[in-house]
């Protein structure tokens, strides 16, 4: 019973140290454009960003393309999600924060209000009360 006590946590550890020497999990987060970028068109393929704004902590962003359209980006998990924002969005200003929600559908329930402390919140909020 030792010896397998033993062999089983020996297991368990050298998964863990795989699993660490491998950076797997963990949090990622956004540092730079490009990082926004890559979560905007992996959330909506040919979504290319042409300003972005990325909240401090770099846990969401908010990204807008050449069309107008703006995308709402928060980490879900190991990755990231993202939504284009429609009419049905609401903007709150906070002191230090905008609080976003993308609508009232189930969809958007799911995806939950997300709270970003911008550099730029007026440019946002004004640009998402726009839609």
């Amino acid at each position: 019973m030792l010896i397998q006590f033993g062999g089983s946590l020996l297991a368990i550890l050298v998964l863990a140290a795989l699993v660490w020497a491998m950076r797997l999990g963990g949090k990622p987060l956004l540092a730079e454009n490009d990082d926004v970028a890559r979560a905007a068109s992996e959330a909506v393929d040919g979504f290319e960003p042409v300003r972005s704004s990325i909240a401090r902590g770099g846990d969401a962003a908010l990204a807008r393309d050449s069309l107008g359209r703006i995308m709402l980006i928060k980490r879900h998990g190991n990755k990231f999600a993202g939504r284009v924002l429609t009419s049905a969005a609401t903007v709150r200003e906070e002191v230090d924060a905008l609080v976003i929600r993308c609508g009232p559908d189930a969809d958007s329930a799911r995806f939950g209000a997300v709270r970003l402390s911008l550099d730029d919140p007026a440019y946002w909020a004004d640009a998402i009360n726009r839609l």
